[in-house]
């Protein structure tokens, strides 16, 4: 009985063990620059887990402005790996800022 018990319970143990501690945060994004006027979308990642839209935006708006850009919208946060479409839409912007 005690063999039966304990065959389950190491089983849990190693099957939480080999899950992901948390899947990462990215976000989808719109930004501008001004004179001359340029737009572009990027992917950025923005930790483990994500943040409540506000605090993401927030996040997001001071990184791009290190880099001369004004957010203009976030369109998704969203965990775990981007698609091959977000990679090649966000091109030189992806994973940039």
């Amino acid at each position: 009985m005690k063999t039966l018990l304990t065959l389950p319970a190491a089983a849990l143990a190693l099957a939480l063990a080999a899950a992901p501690a948390g899947a990462a945060c990215y976000a989808e994004y719109k930004a501008k620059q001004d004179n001359p006027l340029k737009l572009h979308y990027g992917v950025m990642e923005l930790g483990n887990a994500c943040p409540p839209r506000g605090e993401a935006q927030a996040q997001i708006a001071a990184r791009l402005q290190r880099g001369g850009w004004v957010l203009l919208n976030v369109i998704s946060l969203f965990e775990g790996t981007p698609s091959k479409a977000q990679q090649q839409n966000a091109g030189s912007n992806f994973l940039r800022y």
